[in-house]
């Protein structure tokens, strides 16, 4: 009997829905949808600067124009899954975590950890050095008078290996290609690696489709969901929507915002319907609700390579 599979959205309230974020959205939707499976709705808004309820608000509207919608959280009812207002939640996984001594105090300023001489992983992200792993109770001490310090959690000599449904199977040592990795900023914010293994462990989350950029944190959270006790998810990462010189779509530009095509009276047919051809679920542009593009869906169709929209 296959199991049951339960998605989620999880877009970031700080700012207009862009296509971009509709694009995995959709493809989220269709494959737990077409597997008779359920999807959950959580705001990721951990960033206190960035991130407001009025957006959040704002994203679900976006979502059920499209004809996007969602069994639990949101206007679903019960529990609104807000990260900002599960902390608790979070200090808890931490505790556990550190009664089994993988937490440590880490002092570095934004400096040292953009130093020349720090090295780098493949695509360009920084490995930690592992600077504050071994300082001793008096340096500890001594550099806690000086600066708040964050939180990092030890990763072993291990290699983590698996399969994501889109791009096959990727394999990286957690020591050297991924580094110490921070789950509590000095400022006392929840990082989104802890946050997203433990919601996605709570909320028994067995699918996770998001944009290519996030498949290297997956070793991460592979690991922190061993260590907390909670099952893998499978994982299935998507292109990204690129604009002109393959920029990726951002909401801080306003990239192709769902405002903006909403205002000029596009039906949210016309957007989904491109954006199943664009994934390459269709052969030729045209409008198509999600209900539609259901028995067409088929994850060996979907595109690898990076999609450039205008």
């Amino acid at each position: 009997m296959a199991k049951s599979i339960t998605g989620r959205f999880a877009p970031s309230p700080s700012g207009r829905m862009h296509l971009g974020n509709a694009f995995s959205c959709l493809l989220a939707w269709l494959s737990a949808r077409s597997a008779g499976g359920r999807i959950i709705l959580r705001h990721e808004d951990l960033d206190p600067r960035r991130c407001r309820r009025e957006y959040a608000l704002q994203l679900e509207e976006d979502l059920l124009w499209l004809g996007l919608d969602w069994d639990e959280g949101g206007s679903a009812g019960g529990e609104r899954y807000f990260q900002s207002s599960r902390r608790d939640i979070y200090e808890f996984y931490l505790e556990k975590l550190r009664e089994k001594g993988l937490l440590y105090p880490c002092f570095c300023s934004r400096a040292d950890l953009h130093a020349a001489s720090a090295p780098h992983a493949s695509d360009g992200s920084l490995i930690y050095s592992g600077a504050c792993r071994n300082l001793s109770p008096e340096q500890r001490q001594a550099r806690s008078r000086q600066r708040a310090p964050a939180l990092r959690l030890k990763v072993p000599d291990e290699e983590i290996v698996f399969s994501d449904g889109v791009y096959g199977k990727y394999r990286v040592n957690l020591c050297r290609d991924c580094g110490d990795f921070i789950l509590r900023r000095s400022d006392g914010v929840h990082a989104y690696q802890l946050a997203v293994a433990a919601d996605d462990g709570l909320m028994g989350v067995t699918q996770v489709v998001r944009g290519r950029d996030l498949l290297s944190s997956t070793p991460w959270q592979l690991y922190l969901q061993r260590e907390l006790g909670f099952p893998a998810p499978e994982y299935f990462h998507v292109p990204l929507l690129v604009g002109a010189g393959g920029r990726r779509l951002s909401k801080r530009d306003g990239d192709l915002d769902l405002g903006a095509l909403r205002a000029s009276g596009i039906s949210p047919c016309r957007v989904t319907g491109r954006l199943a051809f664009l994934a390459g679920l269709t052969d030729r542009e045209e409008a198509l609700s999600p209900e539609e593009l259901l028995p067409l869906f088929d994850w060996s169709r979907v595109k690898k390579e990076d999609i450039r929209v205008k």
